[in-house]
């Protein structure tokens, strides 16, 4: 099913839900970390994420609490419907032992979180021709399934 037949299927059975605004996309940077990441929030386990403030585009805009967000698989089908509960930006190295928890991934910890976190921000940085540190502002969102 398409993104945009699954989110007018989801409005018909949340006749409560009255905006069209969402927002749809996949997580991680290869098809095995999307697929990954689409089952874990699809089972409850993956509840947060964290993007680099400066890696947003200008015209980009930020998620914001309520927004409804469809999940997608590596191949672009959608998984889930999520809705953004928290967001708040902070830098790399004061990310909480919560929120790498509630990413849901590897072993839970702050510290494996921040070891894949920063190797996969250091690549992302160096695409975008800047320079990765443990300053850097990290737009972290907090969000639950709705379907």
């Amino acid at each position: 099913m398409d993104v945009k037949t699954y989110w007018q299927h989801f409005k018909a059975h949340h006749p409560e839900i009255t905006t069209d605004h969402y927002d749809a996309y996949a997580f991680g940077s290869s098809d095995a970390t999307a697929d990954l990441l689409a089952h874990l929030v699809k089972i409850g386990q993956k509840t947060a994420t964290t993007s680099g403030v400066e890696l947003y585009e200008a015209d980009e805009p930020f998620p914001f609490v309520g927004e409804y967000n469809i999940i997608l698989d590596a191949q672009g089908n959608p998984v889930c419907v999520t809705q953004t509960k928290v967001t708040e930006t902070v830098p790399f190295d004061q990310v909480s032992q919560e929120h790498a928890y509630h990413e849901g991934e590897d072993d839970r910890t702050l510290s494996t979180w921040r070891k894949e976190h920063r190797a996969f921000f250091t690549r992302e940085y160096q695409v975008a021709e800047q320079t990765f540190n443990d300053q850097i502002p990290c737009f972290c969102e907090v969000f639950e399934v709705v379907r």
